[in-house]
């Protein structure tokens, strides 16, 4: 059995005995393979955000949370690849992290052949871009800082280290109310309580970000204006 195989039977293993636990050396036993390969394939799965628990001690072994992952789907090579593909064009926005994720998962939970197939076809799909504009020859975008990211879905305040276009710094506590992004750049919409009023910070001139216990009281989106200058915005498309 190859790795890709025995990552994902490994977690069809451990969803079909949750919440028993299983032992390293169980798995390694079941899979004839070492327990040190065992606690490598479960770090992985783990990095990749599938559930896992572990316990250690006599009794203890791995677990998996059924209330958090999903069956295998039936997701076609092609779909998977598709998904890949957009979440590609994703790096450096909001959620990219949690994108990457997804994708770990959506693989993982579906059967061997499909996910070998899909693997396949995404060795040979290469995206492209101008070199200035994200290309090989180019600078690749800089992350949304994952505290923005935290700040938007628990709507809570987050403080701010901001350089604006002239360079100068400021700090000042912002209510996030949206974000809004460009093939290029992607920006924060929040009320800002330094100025008290609504402000566009683009996310790579944050210099540093903490988020704060205050939540952010509601606003409403439209009528913050949702896009930079010259920039039409229009709400992202979702199930």
């Amino acid at each position: 059995m190859n790795r890709t195989d025995r990552l994902y039977a490994l977690v069809e293993e451990l969803r079909a005995c949750a919440p028993r636990r299983v032992s390293a050396r169980e798995l390694a036993a079941r899979y004839e393979v070492s327990v040190r390969t065992i606690e490598r394939d479960i770090g992985a799965l783990q990095q990749g955000g599938v559930p896992i628990f572990a316990d250690v001690g006599r009794t203890g072994g791995y677990t998996l949370d059924k209330s958090r992952t999903l069956p295998p789907l039936n997701f076609t090579p092609a779909e998977a690849v598709a998904v890949a593909v957009a979440l590609g064009r994703a790096e450096g926005s909001p959620f990219s992290r949690s994108a990457r994720t997804a994708l770990h998962k959506i693989v993982a939970a579906m059967s061997a052949a499909d996910s070998a197939s899909a693997r396949e076809l995404a060795a040979r799909i290469r995206l492209v871009a101008p070199a200035g504009a994200g290309g090989p020859a180019a600078v690749p975008p800089l992350p949304v800082p994952a505290v923005l990211e935290e700040a938007m879905w628990a709507r809570r305040v987050v403080r701010l280290s901001y350089v604006d276009r002239y360079g100068a710094e400021t700090r000042r506590d912002v209510e996030p109310v949206a974000f809004t992004g460009s093939s290029r750049d992607w920006y924060l919409l929040g009320w800002c309580r330094l100025r008290d009023e609504a402000r566009v910070f683009r996310t790579d001139r944050v210099v540093r970000a903490a988020l704060l216990d205050e939540p952010a009281p509601e606003r409403d989106v439209d009528a913050m204006g949702t896009a930079p200058p010259d920039y039409v915005a229009r709400p992202l498309e979702f199930v």
